[in-house]
């Protein structure tokens, strides 16, 4: 690739000041969930608004990380992370001093548009500042930062559970107090150089793969962009089911189903964490070299096994823990951090804003689906849990399908002509193409 790369140095702070999108996602996300039961209590809330607060928060979150990803591509990657957290902050302040519901829904619908924008766009910044040696790494960095917010949510509530309405307003004011930080440090991040140089190009009308790819129909009519979308696509979306099932109905499940408290539960998803961070950064080690799949291998059969343990021997202390061991091992070589990294090396420029927003809205859609039946189907729980085995077994295989052979990332090739491009990408998608990570 011919563009200019930012210094080490400069790469690993872009890292996180854009990866705090993910810190900030969440903690917006588990902030919401506690304090609005602990406003609930102390306004007065009726189910109908807590429901409608909830859904408006996965909803905003889908449509802001559609659109955000397109306004990424089409206007720039710096002008529309500044918006978001602009966006955030004024939602979380809002939160923090509303008390009735539709000023508080006015308020959740900037957190999810603001949060779902900045997602696809901030790792669109954070691939394009690095290199092709540390891409892969500087990604993962930012699913750590993902890791921290729940952490320092779930630590801040065990501190302010108790204080009812005061309560809800320290943590959306934690977040919102973050999401000011992190605007303040990205008024210095300047535009990315690799869309500053797809967007130049693109207005010479110039004859290179990222000035023509540009679209959201490009993701339809041209076939090296649509398989690897609706892989990724079908990947994520039946992934991410678990992975809301547990964050959404985990705690409904360990009482109601297994029949241990909210704090014995509460205690081992905290002691999950950690480890979660820890195959975090063993997975950044990994990310950049040839045994990626592998992993990627492993953390699918490890996920899939572990949401079979309960289905098949029932539902026990036991039982649960396998189920956590396998979201971590999953969670950390075959989910999120893997998709972001796939999405980044498979689509040009000005093409990847809108690829990756695409992903998450659709998998946000249909876990918002799935969650409305999830209470009832959870009378059957071995039963669910086992659909939720097979579906997530065939989000692993499309995958494995779609990338075990695709060697060849875009960044290496979309500043080439459009010829040697293609030739370049055609040669990618066949199994003789030489090995990279």
């Amino acid at each position: 690739m011919n563009t200019t790369r930012p210094p080490r140095g400069r790469s690993w702070w872009v890292a996180v000041v854009a990866g705090m999108a993910s810190y900030i996602d969440a903690a917006a996300i588990v902030s919401t969930g506690i304090g609005l039961v602990l406003y609930q209590l102390a306004f007065g809330l009726t189910d109908l608004q807590f429901g409608g607060l909830s859904a408006a928060l996965t909803l905003g979150v889908a449509v802001g990380a559609l659109v955000g990803g397109w306004l990424g591509d089409r206007y720039g990657r710096r002008s529309v992370f500044l918006v978001t957290m602009v966006m955030i902050v004024a939602g979380s302040a809002l939160l923090v001093f509303s008390s009735s519901f539709v000023p508080l829904l006015i308020a959740i619908v900037l957190v999810g548009l603001g949060t779902g924008a900045d997602l696809p766009v901030s790792i669109a910044t954070i691939s394009e500042a690095a290199t092709d040696a540390n891409r892969g790494k500087l990604i993962g960095f930012s699913q750590l930062l993902w890791y921290g917010g729940i952490l320092s949510t779930v630590g801040l509530s065990t501190i302010v559970g108790g204080m009812g309405a005061l309560g809800g307003q320290i943590l959306f004011a934690h977040f919102g107090v973050v999401a000011l930080i992190v605007l303040i440090l990205r008024v210095g991040i300047p535009e990315s150089e690799s869309w500053r140089q797809a967007r130049r190009e693109k207005l010479q009308a110039a004859d290179t793969l990222r000035a023509r790819a540009s679209g959201l129909k490009h993701l339809f009519t041209d076939r090296r962009y649509l398989a690897p979308f609706l892989g990724l696509l079908v990947f994520y979306a039946l992934v991410n089911l678990a992975a809301n099932t547990s964050g959404q109905f985990g705690t409904y499940v360990a009482v109601n189903v297994v029949g241990i408290s909210v704090q014995l539960n509460s205690l081992i998803t905290l002691l999950s964490l950690p480890a979660g961070i820890l195959l975090g950064i063993w997975f950044m080690r990994i990310v950049d070299g040839r045994h990626r799949m592998t992993y990627y291998i492993v953390g699918a059969i490890t996920s899939t096994a572990g949401l079979l343990v309960p289905a098949i021997f029932g539902f026990s202390m036991v039982t649960l823990i396998a189920v956590y061991i396998g979201a971590a091992v999953g969670g950390a070589f075959a989910f999120e951090a893997i998709m972001k990294v796939w999405t980044q090396e498979t689509f040009p420029t000005l093409l990847r804003g809108s690829a990756q927003g695409a992903i998450i809205a659709a998998a946000r859609l249909v876990a918002a689906g799935v969650a409305l039946v999830t209470p009832m189907l959870l009378g059957a729980a071995q039963v669910m849990y086992a659909a939720l085995a097979l579906l997530v077994a065939i989000g692993y295989l499309v995958a494995w399908l779609t990338f075990r052979n695709r060697t060849t990332a875009v960044f290496e090739v979309e500043a080439d002509s459009v010829d040697e491009a293609d030739a370049a990408l055609d040669a990618s998608t066949t199994p003789a193409a030489r090995p990279v990570s």
